[in-house]
């Protein structure tokens, strides 16, 4: 792989969770650190402010093993996508950024949260979501079982439009269920990854 290091002999280095694809960190590399990345597999830097080669747990024991690295349009900043061991930042924290390391579903992770929310509320006036929880678990079960059936009815059609309407209707009564017996989509990847050869 070209490297263009910069006049001080060193590449940025972006740290990304090879699972989440949240962005951890961002440190430096020189052609040393670089060389031992690559054999042993665990990110190193050259710290900057220590002036030496620095691997990254080595005094906190969270590690960054190495997935991926590659290389950006211009050679000269790097993309390290890492299995972390424990916090990525100094502070404790998951990220340099002070955020959670977790994994993120587009707009189902936004409606995910706001099922939440509502159930919490127990505003079984104002929100559907609410009033469904409020009826126990069967109904939410029941609900599902409904929007499944008219999806079925819907696929054997011709009409896309209301293939699409019912497929979210389901898709957000099975988010509710999900939720209902204490689970979320994330126990749900973790079932197919397990299952994935």
């Amino acid at each position: 792989m070209i490297i263009k290091y910069d006049s001080n002999g060193l590449v940025p280095a972006i740290i990304q969770d090879a699972t989440t694809k949240n962005v951890l960190m961002l440190g430096y590399m020189n052609a040393e650190s670089y060389e031992k990345t690559l054999e042993t597999k665990t990110v190193t830097f050259f710290s900057r402010s220590k002036q030496r080669l620095w691997t990254k747990g080595e005094e906190s024991g969270n590690f960054l093993n190495v997935v991926d690295i590659k290389n950006d349009c211009d050679n000269d900043s790097l993309l390290i996508q890492v299995n972390p061991v424990g916090p990525t930042c100094h502070t404790g924290t998951d990220t340099c950024w002070k955020e959670e390391n977790k994994s993120n579903y587009g707009f189902f992770s936004t409606l995910e949260d706001v099922i939440t929310e509502r159930v919490a509320n127990k505003d079984t006036q104002k929100s559907y979501v609410a009033s469904l929880f409020a009826k126990g678990i069967n109904k939410v079960a029941q609900k599902v079982g409904e929007e499944a059936v008219e999806t079925v009815i819907e696929a054997m059609d011709n009409n896309d439009e209301l293939f699409l309407y019912e497929s979210a209707d389901l898709m957000f009564h099975y988010l509710m269920l999900l939720q209902a017996k204490g689970f979320t989509l994330k126990d749900i990847e973790k079932e197919l990854v397990g299952r994935h050869k």
